[in-house]
């Protein structure tokens, strides 16, 4: 780790408070859990993809009935 990013742990609140190794514990419990959100994210893009006419027509219906609010 470069000096620079470690100077920059050292003076994070959550290191002086809980010690370097808990700030690297929980940067790295952040990242692996941000990674997963994206891959779950990807997943779900991944399997509407290209899905949005057939989607939209099963609901056609209910948008053409649906009451507005007047301006």
């Amino acid at each position: 780790m470069d000096t620079h990013l470690l100077r920059r742990v050292d003076e994070d609140p959550e290191t002086r408070e809980r010690g370097r190794s808990a700030f690297v514990r929980s940067a790295i419990e952040c990242y692996l859990r941000a990674k997963e959100r994206r891959r779950i994210d990807a997943r779900i893009v991944g399997a509407y993809e290209g899905e949005a006419d057939a989607l939209l027509g099963e609901v056609a219906d209910l948008l053409g009935e649906q009451k507005w609010p007047a301006d």
